[in-house]
């Protein structure tokens, strides 16, 4: 088990202020989890290939391919928009002034 004096040292460093209660608390928790560690330290991993991730993730996304657009469908929707100013369309402000 860590001494209280180690579980201060380590609250120090990490800009804590702990109560004795906490002190006392924190040294059981720590110790615990030292010893799991410990424990892992155990096993056997020559075999094992590092990973950076647990599953094995690829790249999902898509070709980026250029589409042939119906120019009169684009025009309707140019022609519908509520405010613009030639093939540009204007919103509203999303910055404050």
């Amino acid at each position: 088990m860590i001494s209280k004096e180690e579980v201060k040292h380590i609250a120090k460093l990490a800009r804590l202020g702990l109560t004795e209660p906490e002190i006392e608390k924190f040294q059981r928790e720590l110790s615990s989890i030292l010893d799991y560690i410990e424990k892992l330290k155990e096993v056997d991993i020559k075999n094992v290939e590092p990973t950076s991730h647990t599953l094995k993730i690829e790249n999902v996304f898509r070709e980026d391919v250029a589409k042939k657009l119906d120019i009169e469908k684009v025009k309707k929707l140019i022609k519908a928009f509520p405010e613009r100013e030639n093939t540009f369309l204007k919103v509203k402000s999303i910055f404050r002034r």
